[in-house]
């Protein structure tokens, strides 16, 4: 398996842009291992529980990402939408180096950080050590963490809960204090795995300021989220990640609206307009079919 290759920045694309993760074809599989079936004879299974080896081990391939191909570029955020078992966190981990590609290539155009609720720093230390151990994890000096500590404390807003262990914080305050050092100085691609999903509606804002700041000096944020809202407000791009595949990739409210049709509470009514649709392109053609969808979307009209 492959490791995400960090390449020189290659020149920009038509429009100027230039790319900080190309995704090639990449796919993710994991192997799980159970019982295997049983032997019918009671010796057989003497021997393979006397035995040393794997044989009789059941083995199952699970393809949590197949074949997924994007270009991310510079000052982008993209926002990752798809139902739970989807692959969509399984491919962030990828683009943050902590899962490698079972095949495809994966280029980055700098450094990976990842930000997700579950990166624990240590629960028994005070926010004020675990901010000096973060920081120094991201590869700040000491000179620097005292630099940036004022302003890590102020975006975290956790008052006097500093100076006590990261255990007795609420998931909201955790994650405050997550983003803060994560975001301390600012990354070449920030990858944030439902830690926002945490805060409240000013952290919220906050954090959308700090990731409007990372996308102006040129970093690339990609999010994970299942609230449309933070998708749409927070992203410039949007991908649906569904069984593994790449299905949708465009703007935020189009690719949510398409989830939506997939997922959503009125899936059963949407299902039956796209049986119709198809009814209509056989019998009258695609003009026909894009007309009665239209109805419903007036997007499909331009």
């Amino acid at each position: 398996m492959a490791a995400p290759e960090t390449a020189p920045t290659p020149g920009g694309d038509a429009d100027g842009r230039v790319p900080s993760v190309v995704c090639s074809g990449v796919s993710i599989t994991y192997r799980v291992y159970g019982v295997g079936r049983e032997e019918s004879d009671e010796e057989g299974a003497l021997r393979r529980l006397l035995s040393r080896s794997t044989r009789g081990v059941g083995r199952r391939e699970v393809h949590a990402v197949r074949d997924v191909s994007f270009v991310a570029y510079r000052g982008e955020s993209i926002g990752i939408v798809g139902s739970n078992g989807s692959g969509k966190s399984t491919l962030l981990r990828t683009i943050a180096g902590l899962v490698p590609p079972t095949s495809g290539k994966l280029w980055l155009g700098g450094k990976a950080a990842l930000l997700g609720v579950n990166a624990v720093l240590m629960p028994k230390l005070t926010g004020r050590e675990n901010i000096w151990i973060g920081a120094q994890a991201l590869g700040l000096t000491p000179g620097q963490v005292r630099a940036a500590f004022d302003d890590i404390v102020e975006f975290a807003d956790i008052g006097d809960f500093l100076d006590l262990p990261m255990a007795s914080y609420s998931s909201g305050m955790g994650a405050r204090l997550r983003f803060a050092i994560s975001t301390a100085v600012t990354p070449d691609i920030l990858v944030v795995d439902e830690a926002l999903s945490t805060g409240d509606a000013h952290f919220r804002a906050k954090a959308n300021e700090r990731i409007t700041r990372i996308r102006e000096q040129a970093g690339t944020v990609f999010i994970v989220s299942h609230s449309d809202k933070t998708i749409q407000t927070m992203c410039s791009r949007a991908l649906w990640i569904d069984k593994g595949r790449l299905l949708a990739d465009g703007d935020p409210v189009a690719v949510n609206g398409l989830y939506a049709r997939k997922y959503g509470k009125h899936r059963h009514v949407w299902r039956e307009r796209f049986e119709e649709a198809r009814r209509l392109e056989e019998t009258e053609g695609p003009e026909a079919a894009r007309a009665y969808l239209a109805r419903w979307d007036r997007s499909l009209d331009s």
